[in-house]
């Protein structure tokens, strides 16, 4: 078989894709009413206060927050690019690097062997009891994730997907359903272990659903390119499911974080200012923008100053919008994003310019912060562990498997199936987004968010080899960018 037939992929029947689609969403949600009503009697126990109330007498020298935190910044951008180079070596994305450079710079690693050095970046409680470096170092990672949120936004190609919609629609979906059902069915079993008190069952199987079945766009396009794939037909429908499933994914989360922040009753007027939002930026916002955009096509003379803080004015505005609605900050940023031209010149220069600064300077503090947060240490049981490893296997088994089984049905090849099944597969710092926001809602336990983070990072290290296994590199003239 030459590489060209390798790579071919058999373009799917659309009324198959159709019924595929239609057949696992009724399933799908016919199973997950089934899941909320056998969970619906479940409890989790009542946390014992044990903590004493802090002393108002004890006076505290001030912490230099902004030291810190550029102490902070420095040590993990220098750590993850020592990883980033290593895992890029060994044939990772760096993403993987960078994220164990926080991890190893938090509790895990150097808390354990010597608190005093972590103490040296994050001060304790005891030195900081408001938390006020912790809050300056999450402020900072939070403007560096909206920032990335609207670059991938940018990268989304709605023609592409429009294009491979036949395609994309049921296999996406299916990578979307299966590890939502099957992570809502694991919930069952972790909720009252593992589940913060007072957490409603409702909310946590629709979180475990919902880290389940994301898919690491950004993550997914970089190995593409990597191994030459990202213009092969093979490249261009796993791109097109990874938007598709990413776009969903963000949906289902806003719906997630309306029902943990609010009354149910609530949840219709955040449906509904999730809508109003959605329909201004796309039927209002987005033809300006696509004019706008053309008028400097057309020209090769520098961006006005107005257009290029007008642009940061509209990302800001737009999170700002999304998160009073009740939604996440993230979601409007990323909506702003996607309503730009994808092969504009606003589009092209933003991404240029606002790379490297996000990723390299920015996204460590978000990196940083999340290994704060994460204490493999909380792991600790067997029991433990054994859930740990359960949670690894459902969401490759829903991922990969639901992706494959529909690739399969919509008339690709095995191989092709296979391949695609691994690549939507990987989660990285998508994962890690989502994950934060489960924390920061009280969803999760932090013994649960460590799970799903090393979750995070085994279904993204097993994705370049399986891919390599499956799919030979594409010619040497296929453009790496």
């Amino acid at each position: 078989m030459s590489q060209s037939e390798a790579l071919r992929v058999v373009r799917p029947n659309p009324w198959i894709g159709a019924a595929v689609y239609t057949g696992l969403l009724v399933a799908g949600i016919g199973i997950f009413l089934l899941i909320c009503r056998a969970g619906s009697g479940l409890t989790v126990p009542a946390a014992s206060d044990t903590t004493a109330a802090a002393s108002g007498a004890i006076r505290h020298e001030p912490v230099n927050i902004v030291l810190h935190v550029l102490g902070t910044l420095a040590a993990v951008i220098f750590l993850g690019s020592l990883l980033g180079k290593v895992c890029r070596r060994l044939g990772q994305p760096p993403v993987i690097g960078e994220v164990l450079a926080g991890i190893m710079l938090g509790p895990s690693l150097l808390g354990a062997i010597s608190p005093e050095a972590m103490h040296v970046l994050i001060p304790s409680a005891t030195t900081d009891p408001k938390g006020q470096v912790t809050s300056a170092l999450k402020a900072v990672s939070q403007i560096g994730v909206v920032l990335y949120m609207f670059l991938v936004g940018l990268e989304l190609n709605a023609a592409r997907l429009r294009k491979q919609a036949h395609a994309a629609v049921a296999v996406s979906h299916a990578s979307i359903v299966v590890p939502f059902v099957l992570g809502s069915a694991l919930a069952l079993g972790l909720y009252k272990t593992l589940a913060p008190a007072g957490t409603t069952f409702l909310s946590f199987a629709l979180f475990m659903g919902v880290a389940m079945s994301i898919t690491a766009f950004p993550v997914l396009a970089r190995i593409l390119t990597d191994r030459r794939m990202s213009r092969t037909e093979l490249g261009v429908v796993a791109l097109s499911c990874a938007a598709a499933d990413d776009v969903t994914a963000w949906c289902l989360l806003a719906l997630i974080v309306g029902v943990a922040q609010s009354k149910l009753s609530n949840v219709a007027a955040i449906t509904a200012g999730a809508a109003a939002f959605i329909a201004v930026m796309f039927l209002i916002v987005r033809p300006l923008v696509t004019r706008l955009s053309a008028r400097f096509d057309a020209t090769t003379a520098p961006l006005p100053p107005m257009v290029i803080s007008g642009t940061f004015l509209a990302v800001l505005l737009a999170a700002m919008t999304t998160e009073a609605i009740g939604i996440h900050a993230l979601f409007g940023a990323f909506l702003c994003g996607a309503i730009v031209p994808h092969d504009g010149r606003i589009a092209r220069e933003f991404t240029a310019k606002l790379k490297d600064p996000v990723t390299v300077l920015l996204l460590p503090a978000f990196f940083a912060y999340t290994g704060m947060r994460t204490q493999i240490g909380l792991v600790s049981s067997g029991e433990d562990w054994l859930w740990c490893a359960a949670i690894v296997v459902v969401a490759t088994v829903g991922k990969f498997g639901g992706t494959l089984g529909a690739a399969r049905l919509t008339g690709q090849s095995w191989r092709d199936a296979a391949a695609l099944g691994a690549l939507m597969n990987t989660r990285g710092l998508m994962e890690l987004i989502v994950l934060n926001i489960g924390l920061d809602l009280g969803v999760i336990s932090p013994t649960l968010f460590a799970m799903m983070v090393l979750m995070a990072l085994i279904t993204t290290a097993m994705t370049s080899p399986i891919v390599s296994l499956l799919v030979p590199p594409a010619p040497q003239e296929e453009p790496a960018s």
